[in-house]
């Protein structure tokens, strides 16, 4: 009779864990879904989230960051943050939840709404913990994790110093840290000629010289999107790069250049602008079919623009 009950409990166990499977799969799917319409709205609407999240005025320009922990966002969080300081109009890129501005001394003013970011990360089941002490190979669970932050600007009383300063467009046209990137990949970076492209089967990056840019700064802002695309080669981030022209792969690796070179110019003080707005069509047509586009595309962008920023780095840590 109790192993008849144990039966009994272990079948209801499986049946709540099939059950809060599924309210997390369903969770998911509307978090996706719920970013992607998101997305596609401001992409119909004329806005990319990605050109000039800020006013010229007064934003500081940068990637979002926790503005306690001061780490940067990463992935889809990056567009939900820039697309909502359009929205907002914020001047700040800093960011915090409601319980970090309480912690500080400040507080969240009544009535503003916050956003909400993910966290991806997987869990093991406790079942499965079991087969990975016997050395057996468990099963993770990938999960999205939601929380809501504010602006700085929507906050009162957070002390001072926390909220990053303004930061100017550089005077000059020669941008050096664009120029220490571009030289610290030790990439096949070529000059000349009137069209800008990377060549997968050469591995080789070629943009015109910078004086034959109507605007200069446009050099870096293409160069940076063409080492995006030089990021997906099998020796380094491997993504599918084999699609032709005009095809749904080719348009989803515009994209993920488009957007790490966005992440870049952030990263390095200089204002994005959209490059291929003629892939607007192909880039909704893949959002609509697919409800996890922006977030791979997102997630790939992050990836490449961090391999080029830690080119840059690399040397500093040797040295260090």
């Amino acid at each position: 009779m109790a192993r008849g009950k144990s039966k009994v409990r272990a079948g209801g166990g499986r049946v709540k864990a099939a059950r809060s499977a599924a309210r997390g799969n369903s969770s998911r799917a509307s978090l996706y879904d719920e970013v992607t319409a998101t997305i596609i709205g401001q992409l119909e609407e004329g806005v990319f989230p990605w050109v000039r999240p800020w006013s010229k005025a007064k934003a500081s320009l940068g990637l979002p960051r926790n503005a306690v922990t001061k780490r940067p966002y990463s992935g889809i969080n990056i567009l939900v943050l820039w697309g909502a300081v359009i929205e907002g109009g914020y001047p700040s890129q800093d960011w915090l939840t409601f319980r970090q501005a309480l912690a500080v001394g400040g507080c969240v003013r009544k009535g503003e709404r916050g956003r909400t970011v993910f966290y991806a990360d997987r869990f093991v089941p406790k079942d499965e913990r079991e087969q990975v002490e016997s050395g057996e190979e468990a099963r993770a669970i990938p999960f999205l994790k939601r929380f809501t932050v504010f602006n700085a600007a929507q906050c009162d009383g957070l002390p001072e110093g926390m909220v990053s300063e303004p930061a100017p467009l550089p005077e000059r046209e020669l941008h050096r840290a664009a120029e220490e990137l571009i030289a610290s990949t030790g990439a096949d970076f070529r000059i000349g000629g009137d069209k800008a492209f990377y060549a997968p089967p050469g591995d080789f990056v070629m943009v015109p010289p910078q004086p034959a840019f109507h605007h200069q700064i446009d050099y870096y802002r293409t160069a940076l999107h063409e080492l995006g695309h030089w990021t997906g080669h099998g020796s380094r981030l491997d993504r599918d790069q084999t699609g032709r022209f005009g095809s749904a792969p080719y348009a989803r690796e515009e994209l993920v250049a488009e957007l790490a070179s966005a992440f870049l110019c952030a990263a390095l003080g200089i204002e994005p602008t959209v490059r291929h707005a003629d892939y607007l069509g192909s880039w909704l047509a893949d959002l609509r079919a697919d409800n996890r586009a922006i977030f791979k595309a997102a997630g790939q962008a992050s990836k490449a623009a961090e391999f080029l920023l830690h080119c840059q780095a690399a040397p500093q840590e040797q040295t260090a």
